[in-house]
């Protein structure tokens, strides 16, 4: 893993923290009966991580039993929802996406119906007590400090309340600052892997989505701060808002429809009364240029998604 922008190389990490290092076997050993696993989020999902997870319990089927995976939405695969792992894993979600409704409508999984800013709360109030955490960061700073990157959200509550931190350092996630830029002293195992993001690929707007944009559009005024869904209608809105002035974004979703609009100087969040000068998300779903616009950029900050603001 070569270094990227302020990032030091695996070399050095090794040399400055020679205790954070693990072999993958070593780091599954940890995982007991019973215990309840997070695995981060949508396009910050540790694929190297969960791919290890599972020819682990391949290599030792017996390791552990009914263990329960804690996710809100993964768009990669979900092998642990694999009826041959049924014994090993159970599957709790907070969002039903395509890989995993197969499992949840014969109840091989469950599901469980909440706000997702209300997940944060369950994991610090110990209702929803994480044993392991298996994230995925940006790479280290001279300092220790790297970033959670695309996904804030909920992960930074796992990692504060998580009995096991393990992170996938991938010279591909980006450092995004706010409430994800953490330090390595607050990690237990650094597994670098390097590998693409997941990608999130918007819906291309239809015809009709395109007339309300266009709708949606005239009544956006000047200054407007923004709140941002995903989906063919929300897109078709950020395409049609490219001549307004003095934007702001306070939204979860940080898009790339949004990321153009900053590009275009159409959104510079200069007229915002909180957070004045920032655009403030808390997950990014979109392209790797997203990404890379997002790396170390000063106009942007993710929070957590329960993130109280002060005036």
């Amino acid at each position: 893993m070569e270094a990227t922008g302020n990032g030091v190389n695996l070399d050095d990490i090794r040399k400055l923290w020679p205790e954070k290092f693990a072999s993958e076997e070593k780091v599954f050993d940890h995982i007991r009966p019973g215990h309840r696993i997070f695995i981060g989020i949508a396009c910050g999902e540790p694929q190297y991580l969960v791919r290890a997870l599972i020819d682990y319990i391949k290599r030792k089927p017996n390791a552990f039993f009914d263990a329960e995976l804690v996710q809100v939405w993964t768009l990669g695969i979900a092998p642990y929802a694999d009826e041959k792992f049924k014994d090993n894993f159970r599957l709790n979600s907070f969002f039903i996406g395509d890989s995993i409704r197969g499992a949840v409508n014969k109840a091989a999984a469950d599901y469980t119906p909440i706000f997702l800013s209300s997940v944060p709360d369950l994991f610090i109030r110990g209702i929803i007590p994480i044993d392991v955490a298996l994230i995925q960061t940006s790479q280290l700073d001279s300092s220790g400090n790297m970033s959670l990157g695309v996904s804030v959200d909920i992960v930074k509550a796992a990692v504060e309340t998580a009995s096991l931190v393990v992170a996938q350092v991938n010279s591909n996630m980006p450092f995004v600052y706010g409430d994800g830029v953490i330090n390595v002293r607050d990690v237990d195992i650094l597994l670098p892997h390097d590998e693409p993001l997941l990608e999130y690929r918007d819906l291309v707007p239809v015809d009709v989505a395109q007339r309300i944009g266009r709708y949606v559009a005239r009544l956006v005024e000047d200054g407007s701060t923004l709140q941002v869904g995903y989906g063919s209608v929300p897109n078709a809105v950020l395409a049609n808002l490219s001549g307004k002035k003095h934007l702001g974004l306070h939204s979860e979703l940080f898009s790339d429809g949004v990321a153009e609009l900053m590009k275009a100087g159409a959104l510079d969040n200069s007229e915002k009364s909180i957070d004045r000068g920032r655009a403030v998300a808390s997950f990014c779903m979109g392209r790797k240029e997203t990404y890379d616009y997002l790396h170390r950029n000063q106009a942007v900050e993710f929070r957590t998604i329960d993130y109280r603001f002060s005036t």
